[in-house]
């Protein structure tokens, strides 16, 4: 039981993140598409800050699963979210 609420916890912050990405790619994009964003991100060098952005949301999942009582969901979307930045330290070499 408790593996498989980290294993939700964790599935849960990675794909908020994947929104939160989107998000900031559409916002921050001044009005082109998201895969032009994307490839636009990779080729200048700001995909990292990119998903670093998207990473700000798994904060509300975070707090919504304390709010619940759902601790070890909790503790998955933190270590989503320490694996994103481990990702974003990886890219950034």
């Amino acid at each position: 039981m408790i593996k498989k609420d980290i294993i939700i916890g964790i599935f849960v912050g990675v794909i908020v993140n994947a929104i939160g990405v989107f998000i900031a790619a559409t916002l921050l994009g001044g009005g082109d598409s998201f895969s032009t964003v994307i490839e636009a991100a990779i080729a200048e060098g700001f995909i990292g800050k990119l998903i670093s952005l998207g990473a700000v949301l798994n904060l509300i999942a975070f707090f919504v699963f304390i709010k619940k009582k759902q601790d070890f969901k909790a503790r998955g979307v933190l270590l989503a979210t320490i694996l994103i930045a481990i990702l974003t330290f990886v890219i950034k070499i």
